[in-house]
């Protein structure tokens, strides 16, 4: 086996192994437990760095194995795989962080960092998938991963949303298989590849097949469109949300919704073809889909009084943002929703981190206590305040640069319309997040929090893992909206795929 072969199962095998190392610890072996944790962090990072190098190079990294005549578990390390392999490995590292921080005195910890690092596993297998197998296969293992990070409190409240987000899921991934067996009967094996693996068999299939890939279409965009959470399919995210606030950032910013939009930007891409869908009449239903979530998840999130809810509400609205630039059908929307899925998720990372400080620190759990939290926890509502800019897509934030090339991608694609939809969001986004900020920086603070457990010490606002993690988080907000022109930034990795991948466009 060469290196080009073994280094994807490498990167896979960096959150495997340790996690299952994890699952045989006992509760008091904190220091051997962080250890594993960071170390295999670290080591998913340098992996992730190889193939990146290589990719940009030109080289091809893709393992084969034969599971039965004819179904291949398969993988390839292309520049679309590691867009979201990127974003997770280096998001996982602050959440693990995080996470340490969080669950320092909290009971089955092994168990808790068990299950997580299999998520991320499933999370590595989602994003080398080489066919539609292999993406089922890392796309139900997630599902089992993250519902025991769902209920891992074990009180009924948990116990309800996390049973809400199993059957919301599962019903997903039997969408998804019906189609993937229904479109295996038609063209065997579903590889993805540049053009769509549908489009080079049309003159196989003939014109008299157009209303069953039509058919399947519309399954597998249900099937994933559940953890994308396209309404009406994301009614378990908000319920999601009594999560612990690590679980709270890895579904919104790493995992579960990431995993539905990144399955979507495939199938359109690679198992359709972009031509081909549009040629079936698929893009323009996908995009008024995207554009009624966006709406849609954004009034929602007006009307939240819990934070983590309206920032639940928050994420069904920005995610379905990647989704509507794959739908424009055009160079420009394609660069901006790719970019959206880096960018969505360090925004919304952070907003998660401050939300999970704010319970741990003062007990505040709703925007109406969020009075004078500022002065109390000002780094912490530092990174929340960027975070928010950045959703609202205030100048020199990553959210600015993603919107920009959605609304030209719209522009250019002649749907005004949707250029409509993506100002009316963006109005949206200031009318629920400038409350939050102007309570929490002008209202003076309340005679007591509601249960403030972690008193303050000179500079130190809250325990340390718990605030770093967001401040460079928000830095690296600004960072990729400042820096966005650089070679290094998600934005040039965006272009770059949609040069060599998809579409032709200069970076």
């Amino acid at each position: 086996m060469t290196i080009n072969e073994w280094l994807p199962l490498a990167v896979i095998a960096s959150s495997l192994v340790p996690g299952l190392v994890i699952f045989a610890l006992p509760e008091r072996r904190i220091r051997l437990r962080t250890g594993l944790n960071l170390f295999a962090a670290l080591a998913k990072l340098a992996l992730v760095a190889m193939l990146l190098a290589g990719v940009a190079a030109g080289e091809d990294y893709a393992f084969r194995y034969a599971v039965l005549p004819g179904i291949d578990l398969a993988f390839k390390a292309d520049a679309l795989a590691l867009l979201f392999v990127s974003l997770s490995a280096v998001l996982w590292l602050f959440t693990t962080l995080y996470a340490i921080g969080y669950l320092e005195k909290a009971p089955h910890r092994s168990r808790f960092f068990g299950f997580f690092s299999l998520c991320v596993t499933a999370t590595m297998g989602i994003a080398m998938a080489a066919n539609l197998f292999t993406f089922f296969i890392f796309y139900e293992l997630l599902t089992l991963a993250t519902f025991p990070l769902v209920v891992h409190r074990g009180t009924a409240q948990a116990m309800r949303g996390g049973t809400i987000y199993l059957a919301y899921t599962l019903a997903g991934g039997a969408l998804l298989l019906i189609g993937i067996v229904w479109l295996h009967s038609l063209l065997g094996q579903t590889e993805f590849v540049h053009g769509g693996v549908a489009a080079a068999a049309v003159p196989i299939l003939g014109a008299e097949q157009a209303w069953q890939l039509q058919g399947i279409f519309l399954l597998l965009i249900a099937g994933v469109g559940v953890k994308a959470a396209i309404v009406p399919l994301h009614g378990w995210l908000p319920q999601a949300m009594v999560a612990p606030a690590p679980v709270s950032a890895l579904l919104h910013a790493v995992a579960v919704v990431k995993a539905g939009a990144f399955g979507i930007v495939r199938i359109v891409y690679e198992v359709y073809g972009i031509e081909f869908a549009e040629s079936l009449d698929l893009l323009t239903p996908l995009a008024i889909a995207a554009a009624v979530t966006i709406v849609w998840g954004s009034l929602r999130a007006l009307f939240q009084d819990d934070l983590k809810k309206r920032l639940a509400f928050s994420t069904v609205s920005q995610v379905s943002y990647i989704i509507l630039g794959v739908a424009l059908f055009g160079p420009l929307g394609t660069v901006g929703g790719l970019v959206h899925l880096v960018h969505q998720g360090i925004m919304k990372i952070t907003l998660f981190f401050c939300a999970g400080n704010y319970a741990e620190t003062l007990g505040i759990h709703k925007v109406s206590e969020m009075n004078g939290a500022g002065r109390r926890m000002p780094w912490t509502t530092l990174a929340f305040s960027i975070g928010a800019l950045g959703m609202m897509g205030a100048p020199l934030t990553a959210g600015a640069v993603s919107k920009a090339w959605l609304i030209d991608g719209a522009n250019a694609a002649n749907m005004d319309w949707a250029v409509w939809v993506l100002w009316t969001s963006s109005l949206l986004n200031a009318a629920y997040f400038l409350p939050i900020l102007w309570r929490a920086w002008l209202k003076p603070l309340p005679a007591a929090w509601p249960d403030e457990h972690i008193p303050a010490h000179g500079w130190r606002e809250t325990a340390w893992l718990l605030l770093i993690p967001p401040l460079v988080t928000a830095g690296a907000v600004l960072a990729a909206g400042i820096f966005s022109d650089s070679a290094w930034s998600p934005l040039a990795w965006a272009q770059l795929i949609a040069q060599r991948e998809y579409l032709a466009v200069t970076p």
